[in-house]
């Protein structure tokens, strides 16, 4: 397993790497909410799409409703993938960049970054230093490193390395 460093903004390349957690997530459903994109982020989600592995941690795909190219899933419950995401707050907070906030931790996978949220239990995953922002939500008892390493490719290939707008 490859596990590399990478500069996050606002965020400094000394964070700490994400691990394999376990994660839960109060929400098994299968809807969710579509992102709103511009023509440009929808052509990078649309490229993502079609790089997307048909299997995430040994899980088949299984995507969400409604069907989009903005979405994809794995597994039941539904480990959810959203392509085009607004910049989370929290990728920019002073806290998370000095290493002082218990819910978020910025960190990188297979040279994808990511900043990793506690969320209801589990975890919400969003990528930085891309051109679009690519979040994965990762239900309770998955390997959160599994996923993001099997999901890292994908991201390379489609979603360039930048500034996201």
């Amino acid at each position: 397993m490859k596990i590399s460093r990478h500069r996050l903004i606002g965020l400094p390349a000394s964070a700490l790497l994400i691990t394999a957690v376990g994660c839960s997530s109060a929400d098994d459903s299968a809807d969710v909410a579509v992102p709103s994109t511009s023509p440009a982020v929808t052509k990078l989600c649309q490229n993502l799409d079609s790089e997307l592995p048909r299997r995430v941690d040994g899980l088949s795909r299984n995507d969400p409703e409604p069907r989009s190219v903005l979405t994809a899933g794995w597994g039941s419950p539904v480990i959810i993938l959203r392509c085009g995401v607004a910049r989370p707050s929290k990728m920019v907070d002073p806290k998370v960049a000095e290493g002082r906030d218990p819910d978020a931790v910025a960190g990188g996978v297979n040279g994808v970054d990511w900043l990793q949220q506690k969320r209801d239990g589990g975890y919400l995953f969003t990528s930085a230093n891309r051109t679009a922002y690519v979040e994965v939500r990762v239900p309770e008892g998955q390997d959160s490193a599994g996923v993001l390493i099997d999901l890292a490719p994908a991201v390379k290939s489609a979603i360039p390395e930048g500034i996201a707008d």
